[in-house]
């Protein structure tokens, strides 16, 4: 008979007997995705904040009682600007900012903006605070990676990860106006994550983590990083937002590239009038339901995102050129903006 096979010798002797191998580095066992996620969040993870709050509520009988509550924010500024959600901190008596170390600052509200659903917070540190890279959300594609820091249920520094679902959506803010160019992702959250951070695989903060929809499953939202920008200056110079308000309601809606060649447009995409409100600026104006929005005074308008922005505190009161497509010709509709009550 011939020799039996080496692994049958191999599989007699058993575990104890095998030759002993080198043992194998931690490192050399995380994947390409793992390695992304652990050095994205080692780049924002001393930045994230526990937020809690007191408030006085008023009962049905008029009666006033203490109620408190709970959510994240985040730092983006060594001197101690925080960006959190504006139904967290909304209304309260007496904020309260954990670091990540445990350390424990009061707070103070310096702007709130129901609107977009964020406000800003600071807090005094006489030493410069580890604090996030703002990146950008116009870039966003579908499918890229997103991933939520916070404290969801008072479960401090929680990472949950995901892809970019959606781009585009719109959500109705606390205040009851609707937020647009929202950020859908299927990273969990939970009560507690808003006004966390939402990152890309560089660790930049592309979004504002803010609501989910109950009794879904993988369904939440952020609001984009490039409308929290935007709040923050206007927070910064006015304490508070001003907008210039026209009266339309619209979606973003993208523009073929004959149409964008023929009438040499910056972008590729603008906005669909999809409603006008009755006596406002752009009914005065001569807007109309149809209209594609694709520039307002020669700034190319490529969202309702970016119509928001562009309809300032600078616009208010004041006549402004809105280029529109309209049928088979582009036409020009001078409207007043006045500035948004509330």
């Amino acid at each position: 008979m011939g020799s039996r096979p080496q692994f049958i010798d191999d599989l007699a002797r058993g575990p104890q007997d095998a030759a002993p191998s080198a043992p194998l580095d931690d490192t050399a066992l995380l994947d390409a995705y793992s390695r992304t996620i652990i050095g994205a969040l080692e780049r924002v993870q001393q930045a994230v904040v526990f937020i809690s709050v007191e408030r006085q509520l008023a009962d049905q009988r008029g009666a006033r009682r203490n109620a408190g509550g709970t959510g994240s924010g985040f730092i983006f500024t060594p001197d101690g600007y925080l960006l959190t959600n504006s139904h967290v901190v909304h209304g309260a008596t007496h904020i309260v900012v954990t670091l990540a170390d445990g350390t424990r600052f009061d707070a103070d509200l310096v702007g709130d903006d129901p609107a977009s659903d964020l406000a800003v917070l600071r807090i005094g540190s006489p030493e410069p605070l580890p604090h996030v890279e703002l990146g950008e959300s116009g870039g966003l594609r579908v499918g890229q990676i997103a991933i939520a820091v916070g404290n969801p249920l008072g479960l401090a520094q929680t990472v949950t990860t995901g892809v970019v679902s959606a781009l585009g959506r719109s959500l109705r803010s606390t205040s009851g106006r609707m937020i647009y160019d929202v950020i859908q992702t299927d990273a969990a959250l939970n009560p507690g994550n808003s006004g966390g951070p939402l990152i890309n695989s560089a660790g930049q903060v592309i979004g504002v983590n803010t609501a989910i929809i109950a009794g879904a499953q993988a369904i939440s939202f952020a609001t984009a990083i490039d409308t929290a920008k935007w709040v923050i200056m206007q927070i910064f110079a006015y304490g508070r937002v001003r907008r210039a308000y026209i009266g339309v309601a619209g979606t973003t809606t993208p523009i073929s590239r004959r149409v964008q060649r023929f009438f040499e447009l910056a972008s590729a995409s603008g906005v669909h009038v999809m409603e006008i409100v009755k006596d406002s600026p752009a009914a005065l104006g001569g807007l109309r339901v149809g209209d594609r929005i694709v520039a307002v005074d020669g700034i190319a308008v490529d969202s309702v995102d970016g119509l928001q922005r562009t309809l300032d505190a600078s616009r208010i009161d004041r006549p402004v050129k809105i280029a529109v497509l309209r049928g088979t010709q582009k036409v020009d509709v001078e409207v007043t903006p006045v500035e948004q009550a509330g």
